[in-house]
């Protein structure tokens, strides 16, 4: 056979093979069965700018990211260190093989590794070992099998995933945040170099445990780019001259209480975007932390700040620390308390709407009986006839009590319910101390009922989610009556070393002094604020005003802008004085009494208004005209006689100088006069 023929068969038959060889290459391929590529990730809380509030890590305690948007100086520095033919070879780089094993002859030892990036994800996704030729193939045969089945940028993706950075730290997001304290997408050219670095000895070249060679791995990335044309002189030399990190970065964990119940809520997602602001929220927390400390060491905080106009929360504080020995695993943000006085502004609002009041009539600050409850005010002293714009400032219980029974507490729980609340009762139905803080709320409720008052009357649901569609509440005051609720309350001094700007605030203190409360809004934000122990244990010397409005006006204080104008008063508001009002409004009378002769009501005849009483220490004569027995006598706050059924009685003498007499009788109706006594 010619020679020629005999090479030309020959030829042939390594054609034969090499298709024979290939087919069964690609069989051997195609029946790869490859690990599960779809690892779980962290789950993530985004602010309302995608800021990151706080992650979860994954199985292990491991910190594994999504990549999220990457720096493309670093994406472009990590292919040409590790696999410059990346987008062109097949998943097996021969040439980089080669060259690797050539090296190791040469110099007696690995000098470079022959690996693709997707042979290092097929090492990654399996955990497999690279010591053995078994492990070798078996990364060459799933790397194979992953170019055919994905493409480039998700074999890279896979990478920016898995990647380990030491300890716990998985993928280049979680990298960049426990080393730099920063996501991925701007990097210094001495950071990037750093985390090209890390993932090929991840334990060896940790910062926080070997810092030489961490920098040294890092320079040799620096100066191979150099070589590379990809960094000018002064480029490296800056870059060189960079500091190494000398420690990890904790994850953020900001709003804890809120991230969690977020998570409890939509298990399924692996990324929550929430209304809240992370600046804000880092800003108010260690806030919250110090008042709290000022306070007791067992006092906990909390703090809720939303936006009335749109009812989205931007900072949620369940806790004075959420590890803290205060119990500060309790969300306070959501724990039922007594609300103490801060329910005090709806029921005024409601006795506006229903015409019983107008901010300048006057009422009664006298001891009244409601079968046998007897309301007091907190310090126990009674003020006779004051303004409804001055008894709401003082905070006083008995005028707010008379108007509760005028309303019915039923229509106050009603107004609680149609403002989003959800107040609870221990049983039965409410009584007459719901104004006094007599019901269950929890901090959340009270921003919520804020919120309304603060929107005119009617306001959107409070609500953390981006996406969420919130509601409104129903109507529960009128846009006049919720105006003059905040006209009112801006009206009140602020806290010693506040500063003096248009912030409508109430505070509270509930019974024992359990509960220190001050919930304020300005023409766009609503902010609530709770001091106390979460196991409800009384915290002596605690008072609203205190304790909880200082932390309020510091809390405004980190606002942008600080404090907003509060909106101006309705065209139907009525502006006038108690002289210049509709004679049913200049003074407080229950409905029932309007419709009465005045001798229904009880008159001190005996002795007269400013009476000069000349006495040897005998006993006082009273004689009334009116009312309903039994009768009850107090001289100067003082209870002197009870159970009088006669129009004319003796009181024992109360002493010389001057005394004010009241009298009530059954129906809580009063009347009051002031003598001397010589």
């Amino acid at each position: 056979m010619p020679r020629s023929s005999r090479l030309l068969l020959a030829l042939a038959g390594v054609l034969y093979l090499s298709a024979f060889a290939r087919d069964r290459v690609e069989s051997w391929i195609d029946a790869t069965v490859l690990p599960p590529v779809l690892a779980e990730t962290s789950v993530e809380m985004r602010d309302r700018n995608g800021s990151l509030l706080r992650s979860f890590p994954v199985e292990d305690g491991i910190w594994r990211m999504r990549p999220g948007p990457v720096d493309p100086a670093f994406a472009a520095m990590l292919i040409r260190y590790e696999d410059k033919r990346f987008w062109s070879h097949a998943g097996v780089d021969p040439l980089a093989m080669v060259r690797a094993a050539t090296q190791t002859l040469w110099n007696g030892r690995a000098v470079s590794g022959g690996s693709t990036l997707t042979m290092q994800v097929a090492r990654l996704i399996e955990d497999g070992s690279t010591g053995r030729w078994s492990g070798k193939i078996r990364q060459m045969r799933v790397a194979l099998a992953l170019e055919q089945r994905l493409n480039k940028q998700q074999i890279l993706n896979l990478y920016l995933t898995h990647a380990p950075y030491g300890g716990n730290l998985e993928g280049i997001r979680a990298g960049a945040r426990a080393w730099f304290g920063k996501d991925p997408n701007r990097l210094t050219p001495a950071q990037a170099a750093l985390l090209v670095a890390l993932p090929q000895s991840p334990e060896a070249r940790r910062p926080d445990r070997n810092r030489e060679a961490a920098r040294n791995a890092r320079d040799r990335v620096l100066r191979r780019m150099h070589r590379y044309g990809a960094l000018s002189d002064p480029e490296l030399r800056s870059a060189l001259t960079e500091a190494v990190p000398l420690e990890m970065r904790p994850f953020p964990r900001l709003a804890p209480h809120l991230t969690e119940r977020a998570r409890r809520q939509s298990p399924g997602a692996e990324t929550h975007d929430l209304t809240l602001d992370a600046q804000l929220q880092a800003q108010l927390e260690p806030l919250v932390a110090k008042a709290a400390a000022r306070a007791g060491s067992s006092v906990s905080g909390a703090l809720v700040v939303a936006d009335h106009r749109s009812g989205e929360v931007l900072a949620s504080v369940g806790s004075s620390g959420y590890r803290d020995a205060r119990q500060g695993f309790v969300d306070m943000t959501r724990a039922l308390r007594s609300p103490g006085s801060t329910l005090k502004p709806l029921v005024y609002g409601l006795a506006f709407d229903q015409g019983l009041v107008h901010p300048e009539t006057l009422i009664s600050d006298s001891p009244v009986m409601f079968g046998r409850y007897a309301p007091r005010n907190f310090d126990g002293v009674f003020r006779g006839e004051v303004r409804v714009r001055d008894a709401l400032q003082m905070s006083l219980n008995i005028p707010v009590v008379r108007l509760t029974h005028e309303l019915g507490p039923v229509r106050v729980m009603a107004a609680l319910r149609k403002a989003g609340t959800n107040p609870e009762l221990k049983g039965g139905r409410p009584g007459l101390a719901i104004s006094l803080g007599g019901v269950g709320l929890s901090l959340i409720d009270l921003v919520q009922l804020y919120a309304a008052l603060a929107a005119g009357g009617q306001g959107p649901v409070l609500h953390h989610g981006v996406l969420s569609q919130p509601g409104q509440t129903e109507r529960i005051l009128s846009d006049t009556s919720a105006w003059q609720i905040g006209d009112i309350l801006a009206g009140l001094t602020p806290p010693q070393g506040a500063p003096s700007k248009g912030l409508a605030y109430k505070t509270g203190t509930s019974y024992g002094h359990r509960d220190a409360w001050a919930i304020g809004f300005d023409g766009q934000h609503v902010i609530g604020v709770w001091l106390g122990r979460a196991d409800g244990t009384p915290v002596p010397g605690a008072f609203g005003g205190d304790l909880a409005a200082p932390l309020l006006f510091e809390a405004f204080g980190h606002l942008t802008p600080e404090f907003t104008p509060l909106r101006p008063p309705p065209p139907a508001t009525l502006m006038v004085g108690a002289a210049q009002l509709p004679p049913p409004l200049q003074r407080f009378r229950p409905r029932a009494a309007v419709f009465q002769d005045d001798v229904s009501a009880p008159r001190l005849l005996f002795p007269p208004e400013n009476a000069v009483l000349e006495t040897d220490g005998t006993a006082l004569t009273i004689k009334l005209r009116g009312g309903v027995g039994p009768f009850s006598v107090l001289a100067n706050g003082t209870p002197v006689a009870t159970g009088k059924y006669h129009h004319e009685f003796d009181i024992p003498n109360p002493g010389p100088g001057h005394a004010a007499l009241v009298v009530v009788d059954a129906e809580g109706q009063s009347d009051r006069v002031t003598v001397r006594i010589d």
